[in-house]
């Protein structure tokens, strides 16, 4: 069973190349997985009738109880062949639906193979907190495929409208599962229902919160407004999800706890009265509908409330209606809804006043639909009528709330009568004085053979439902009847006549009745069209962000020190109580200060310079200071014997100092000057302060001191030692508590996404900054006659060549430089900008027809930066200590077994030799010395984590489970390898990760910025247009030793970039925009060829964050 669901992983990561090349086709090649679900189903179909369910079970959570549990019995055989023979006509349905210029087809049939997966490994979960795992994923996955067209309002609304009601249900039924499987003693399903906890308070809070979460699932009233308003998804969405799948997981659930639980207090009354009332009210609204697929929509609310009456109710005959009309609904409705697609394609509108003579233009689909509807509205001889017969004749025999529920069962009935008449007179009958519909295209085999194929099987299942009964009688003599003894019921089409054919008679000229008067009843329903859950859904929203805007405008003044004093208040307000409760004091040995006279004079140390940072005026003081008591925190670590936690502190201070530098340089050098504080309140301070202090370390030494469990050092040197490793530390981070590493890392990569979202605000480039790849777009810009030498006049006869693009270009004797265009003579002057000719990684090299030799730099791209910015010292010793540093991180991490080490300090050491480049050659350096994207790093590090823990459970026990290798090679001798390391190297590219991210963007990014606000100010200040790309070149000669400048008030954006790139003032267009006829891969008129990758290429102001820097590739040729 595990196959299916993998098999569907496999199709859902194929479908996007397999659409980009077979277009809209590709749906055939992936119709071919949900229908292997169906076919494996049908093979296991003669078992199971014969009670022989299909159990598979891996451990997961062993210490829990939590077991990857699949178990295919009735029921789940029932459910899988629904979601994989209706997803597979379904995914045909699409290919012939979707054009092939279709927006985002491909994420679409991904997600939608996805979420099949996830519906089969949902039926066949046989553990509760499996189950939850993949109903969250059919919830994730319904509101992408709602949202398929995110231009449109009415899409983006429906699918979070979706996504909350469903997500906050599945949250309340997440608690009931814990409560349930706590009293139950497991999460095994077929445990709990076979051997149920006896009846308790607890139990019948576990079932309300688990039923809520179930009828949020399948739009039971009061949750029913959400489904109505996802009809704005693609047909072939609501065909698949909304008829025959995700809405059937709440009604799947009920029918799999029912058996157990209904019996129980809260149970049965809440299902019949909520199931009741959700078939009356959805009934009574399809009536007023005009639109065919929103009059679709409230049947399916009706239906739902059906089914959730019938499975839920407790007996055992109800439940073998229940699961039929199951069957029968998924068979009359999926083709129901791929109608109105069809009429909305051929004709182009779903309103039933506005089609007319469909039935004679469009045979095929007429006869399909109405073979569908009689289904629907239980007419003999298909499927529907067995159902709704079996379901009369249930509730006829029992107490009387089963009479109660069958008045509203034959009401919902006639009601499901009048509006099937209704949607197929609207959709195919001819209407006076409405012309007959043109068709503006004719519908082919593929649109009609999925529909045609569902109406025609619940035709022959009718006749043939005697062949079900084997099957669904199983699982319905799994219950024990709540109204005593009942004759076993046996499905079959005809039963003679009785007073269940007679109650469908009434039912069924009721409802022809109320499709009569339809139009004359339709004022009295005017109220229950006011009360309208999708308004009352749209104001809770409204209230509850104004509430919190009120709330958040309360608590959060701006105050740093009022946010501080909170938080220390609380705690020790709360510990205090606790404290003074349970008086830990007493007995309690002398406390222990220090171990050696070092450690305490390191803490006095430390002490003195935390009351330093505090009353520092400058920034950069209170943070060096700040750098300084995490050295000394360190130096205690060292000092108490725990290396591992001071080589992590003293690299993570490390990296820590330096983005508090990053983001200084964009604030002002001094903190804002504040008027003195009153004595009184300096005083209070001061002792709060102390206080505060005084309480957490008293509290400390309490909760060290009162310990009460051994501690786990032994027992955790002992475990390694017994594996043969010695450093406790990076082996419970990555194999005993490896869980908790996997979720600090992804909240480690959040984070770092998080910064970078917040300092871009648009798309990340990959490489920013690449010497390589800007060299083109710069040398474009530098042809004769379009930039002026300026500064420090060179040589006479000589010429300027480049060095590195975009970074502070110097003048180089030996090469001759043309006056500025229109400015011949007049010797004007703009600041620091050469002509850049080509360049090549490596350093600066001549261009065609220079005369000065090559000139080699010890950083790539060290060139970029002014004179007067560059350290040779610097640029010396950062060529020879980097690669050091990365051989000295990569034996921190596959040391880490025996030594100090492992991947988040050896990450963070890594990162600190990228920063050394960054800070010796600046933004062009950083991307030379690693030109990869950060976001590639960051998935890579989390993927090889993940599939460290995936290969756990494939080839041990239970996910992240650690396996080892020995054995002996040869020239090298024995070697041990094990699981952990692959864990660790996960870890230790995802930390590089996130210091490149955070490098580039309070580094790289922030550079760009400031050289782009100084290149607009200095056009402000001079009449001469300066060409975009040595914008960045230009300004960096201001810039500071990091590749950036240090401007307090300069604006992180710029002006508006003119069309294709680059600051003009009314001159002559610039060679690869709008402006100019030269065609790319030209050459230039200083010799270079202007390539697509250059021309076009978009300007420092265009919104992209690599503008000037990153590679500009086929998207630059194609703006």
């Amino acid at each position: 069973m595990l196959w299916l669901i993998v098999l569907h992983c496999v199709a859902a990561c194929c479908a996007q190349p397999l659409v980009r090349w077979l277009g809209p086709r590709a749906f055939v090649v992936l119709a071919l997985v949900p229908a292997s679900a169906a076919v494996w189903a049908g093979t296991q179909w003669s078992a199971v009738a014969a009670g022989e369910a299909s159990v598979q079970t891996w451990a997961w959570i062993p210490d829990m109880g939590v077991n990857l549990a699949l178990r295919c019995d009735p029921l789940a055989l029932l459910m899988t062949l629904i979601a994989g023979g209706v997803g597979a006509l379904v995914m045909l349905y699409c290919a012939a639906y979707f054009p092939d210029d279709e927006p985002r087809l491909a994420r679409f049939a991904g997600t939608l193979t996805a979420f099949t997966g996830a519906m089969l490994g949902l039926v066949l979960a046989d553990d509760l907190i499996v189950l939850y795992v993949l109903w969250e994923l059919t919830t994730v996955f319904s509101f992408l495929l709602i949202g398929h067209n995110p231009e449109r309002r009415t899409n983006r609304r429906a699918a979070l409208q979706a996504l909350i009601v469903t997500t906050l249900g599945g949250l309340v039924m997440f608690v009931g599962f814990l409560m349930l499987g706590q009293a139950a003693g497991t999460y095994r399903i077929s445990a709990i229902v076979a051997d149920p906890p006896s009846a308790s308070p607890t139990i019948s809070v576990a079932l309300v919160l688990t039923l809520v979460g179930a009828l949020s699932k399948s739009a039971v009233w009061p949750f029913s407004f959400w489904l109505p308003g996802a009809m704005a998804a693609p047909t072939p969405v609501s065909a698949y999800l909304h008829a025959a799948a995700m809405v059937k997981a709440g009604v799947y659930l009920v029918a799999r706890l029912a058996p157990a639980f209904a019996d129980v207090v809260p149970w049965r009354a809440t299902v019949l009265v909520l199931g009741g009332a959700t078939m009356l009210l959805g009934g009574w609204r399809a009536l007023r509908e005009t639109d065919l697929k929103r009059l679709l929509a409230f049947g399916t609310v009706s239906q739902l409330g059906f089914l959730t009456l019938l499975v839920g109710e407790g007996g055992r005959n109800t439940a073998l209606a229940g699961v039929t009309m199951i069957l029968a609904h998924a068979l009359f409705k999926a083709p129901l809804f791929l109608t109105v697609g069809v009429i909305d394609k051929t004709t182009g509108t779903r309103e039933l006043n506005r089609l007319s003579g469909l039935a004679r233009s469009q045979p095929v689909l007429c006869v399909a639909a109405v073979l569908a509807g009689l289904s629907m509205a239980g007419l003999p001889p298909l499927l529907g009528f067995a159902a709704k017969e079996a379901a009369v004749d249930a509730l006829l025999h029992g107490d009387s709330a089963r009479g109660w529920a069958l008045v509203v069962v034959v009401a919902g009935s006639a009601l499901t009568t009048a509006y099937t008449l209704r949607f197929l007179w609207g959709a195919f009958a001819r209407k006076p004085g409405v012309e007959d519909t043109p068709l503006r295209a004719r519908a082919g085999v593929l649109l009609l053979a999925p529909l045609v194929t569902c109406a025609l099987t619940g035709l022959l299942l009718g006749p043939g439902v005697t062949w079900l009964d084997p099957l669904l009688g199983r699982f319905a003599d799994t219950f024990v009847s709540v109204t005593g003894d009942e004759k076993p019921f046996h499905l079959a089409l005809w039963h003679g006549f009785g007073p269940a054919l007679g109650i469908s008679a009434i039912s069924w000229l009721a409802g022809a009745v109320l499709f009569l008067l339809a139009r004359p009843l339709a004022g009295l329903g005017e109220w229950m069209a006011s009360v309208d859950g999708d308004r009352a859904f749209a104001r809770s929203l409204w209230a509850l962000e104004r509430v919190s805007l009120q709330a958040t405008g309360a608590v959060q003044r701006g105050s740093l020190p009022l946010y501080l004093g909170t938080a220390l208040l609380v705690l020790i307000g709360t510990q205090a109580v606790a404290i003074f409760v349970d008086r830990p004091w007493e007995h309690l040995a002398a406390p222990r200060i220090y171990d050696a006279l070092p450690q305490l004079a390191v803490a006095i140390g430390v002490c003195l310079v935390a009351v330093l940072c505090v009353r520092a005026q400058q920034r950069m003081k209170a943070v060096v200071l700040a750098g300084v008591t995490g050295y000394g925190t360190a130096v205690l670590y060292v000092l108490h014997g725990a290396p591992d936690l001071a080589l992590t502190q003293f690299a993570v201070e490390t990296v820590s100092v330096i983005v508090f530098v990053l983001v200084l340089r964009r604030l002002p050098a001094r903190f804002p000057d504040r008027p003195v504080s009153g004595r009184r309140r300096r005083i209070t301070q001061l002792v709060f302060g102390i206080a505060a202090g005084t309480f957490a370390a008293g509290l400390t030494y309490l909760a060290a001191s009162a310990r009460m469990a051994e501690p786990a050092g032994p027992h955790l040197t002992a475990t390694t030692e017994h594996d043969g490793v010695k450093n406790v530390v990076a082996t419970t981070l990555v194999d005993l508590r490896a869980w908790d590493t996997m979720g600090e890392s992804a909240v480690l990569a959040v984070a770092a996404v998080g910064v970078t979202s917040l300092v871009y605000l648009r798309r990340r480039s990959g490489s920013p900054g690449s010497p390589v790849s800007t060299a083109a777009s710069v040398s474009r810009l530098g042809a004769p006659g379009t930039l002026a030498p300026t500064g420090p006049e060179p040589p006479a006869g000589g010429t300027a060549a480049p060095a590195w693009p975009g970074g502070s270009l110097r003048p180089i004797a030996g090469e001759r430089v043309a006056a500025p265009r229109g400015r011949e003579g007049t010797g004007q002057e703009v600041p620091g900008i050469w002509k850049v000719a080509g360049v090549r990684r490596g350093g600066a090299r001549p261009t065609r027809g220079s005369t000065i030799a090559p000139r080699r730099t010890w950083l790539a791209a060290s060139s970029t930066l002014a004179p007067e910015r560059r350290s040779v010292i610097f640029e010396v010793l950062a060529r020879l200590i980097f690669h050091p540093i990365i051989v000295l991180s990569l034996y921190l991490l596959f040391c880490a077994e025996n030594l100090p080490g492992g991947g988040f300090a050896a990450g963070l050491v890594a990162g600190l030799a990228l920063t050394v480049r960054y800070l010796a050659g600046g933004r062009h350096e950083l991307a030379a010395a690693l030109p990869a994207d950060a976001g590639f790093l960051l998935g890579l590090g989390l993927l090889i984590m993940t599939l460290t823990g995936i290969g756990g459970l494939v080839l041990g026990d239970s996910v992240l489970q650690s396996g080892k290798v020995t054995g002996e090679l040869p020239l090298i001798g024995p070697f041990h390898a094990a699981s952990p390391v692959l864990f660790d190297t996960g870890i230790y590219l995802l930390v590089l990760g996130v210091v490149l991210d955070v490098l580039r963007s309070l580094g790289s990014e922030v550079d760009r910025r400031v050289e782009r606000e100084l290149l607009r100010q200095h056009r402000q200040r001079t009449e001469s247009p300066v060409p975009a790309g040595l914008g960045e070149g230009a300004a960096a000669s201001s810039a500071n030793g990091t590749g950036g400048a240090h401007r307090e008030d300069a604006p992180a954006e710029g002006p508006p970039a003119e069309p294709g790139g680059g600051f003009r003032e009314n001159g002559p267009p610039e060679r690869g925009t709008p402006g100019t006829s030269r065609p790319p891969n030209t050459p230039g008129p200083s010799g270079t060829s202007e390539t697509s990758g250059a021309s076009g290429d978009e300007g420092p102001d265009s919104g992209r964050p690599d503008d000037g820097d990153g590679p500009r590739g086929r998207e630059g040729g194609a703006r």
